[in-house]
């Protein structure tokens, strides 16, 4: 028998950053291929800084080209950090990509994640709009996986987010820890669905988490690089949006806010359904 092909599309969380292994980054989904089968082809598409846009126009035609038994598919954080975030759009992308691979035959592995507002513990007023990005993202996802058959991870909530030792120094992506505990429960959900035969992977790190000093050397070196870029291109509209925030709880009116958004995903969803549905907010 042929070896199980495991394609891995998505961000930076895909593509391990977290996790170093000598001079690279190795991830969950590498930890979950050595899990999967006694022989697995594992190829990792994913790149750091992509958005559902990069994944179908650059990362799917890749995945297809290697008939994968399983793809997995983790993205849309990158989208809710831009100022051209649009709800209609990603979820069209989203739609694209999951119904291209399982009419290829793959087995789709999906997952909603945690807002980086949240993560990163920006002030309220800053945050809530990017937490409500990230729930209109994940209801999307929801839906989605829900109609396209998708071995779905309910990632976005539980203990493993308020505990540090998850976490890498950035914050925002998890350590080996974390990315251990991804691979555990992925694997808990592919053996439930008989994609999985494999042993389960240690969710015991061979390294220490980081420190707070290794937290502070992030930010002053990389962490500077990264928060400029995301300014550049996300601060502007998030100061407007902050300000809305403000204008809104200020009059008590702050409900039209998560109004407005629920509809949007109503829209986005319905346009590809063709019927309107109210979603269910992750």
């Amino acid at each position: 028998m042929r070896p199980l092909r495991f394609a891995a599309l998505g961000d930076s969380l895909t593509e391990g950053v977290g996790d170093p292994v000598a001079d690279d980054w190795r991830g969950w989904a590498a930890l979950l291929a050595d899990g999967l089968a006694p022989e697995v082809e594992f190829t990792n598409l994913a790149v750091s800084g992509s958005q559902t846009r990069d994944v179908l126009e650059r990362q799917l035609s890749a995945a297809l080209a290697l008939r994968p038994d399983i793809a997995s598919v983790v993205i849309g954080v990158n989208d809710t950090l831009r100022r051209t975030f649009d709800i209609h759009a990603v979820a069209a992308r989203l739609d694209e990509v999951y119904g291209a691979l399982r009419d290829r035959g793959a087995a789709l592995l999906t997952a909603c994640l945690p807002d980086p507002g949240a993560m990163l513990g920006l002030p309220g007023a800053l945050a809530r709009p990017l937490a409500r990005r990230q729930r209109a993202v994940n209801t999307v996802v929801h839906a989605l996986s829900e109609g396209h058959g998708a071995v779905h991870l309910h990632a976005c909530e539980g203990a493993w987010l308020t505990d540090r030792a998850m976490w890498s120094a950035d914050r925002l992506h998890p350590g080996e820890r974390g990315h251990r505990q991804l691979a555990v429960r992925f694997h808990a959900r592919l053996t439930e669905a008989g994609f999985a035969t494999g042993p389960a992977p240690s969710p015991e790190p061979d390294s220490p988490a980081p420190t707070r000093a290794a937290g502070l050397w992030w930010l002053a070196t990389a962490g500077t690089g990264w928060v400029a870029r995301r300014c550049t291109d996300l601060l502007p509209q998030l100061l407007t949006l902050a300000a809305a925030e403000v204008r809104h709880e200020a009059r008590g009116t702050s409900a039209r806010l998560d109004l407005t958004a629920s509809h949007a995903v109503a829209s986005a969803l319905a346009a590809l359904t063709g019927s309107e549905q109210r979603p269910e907010v992750s």
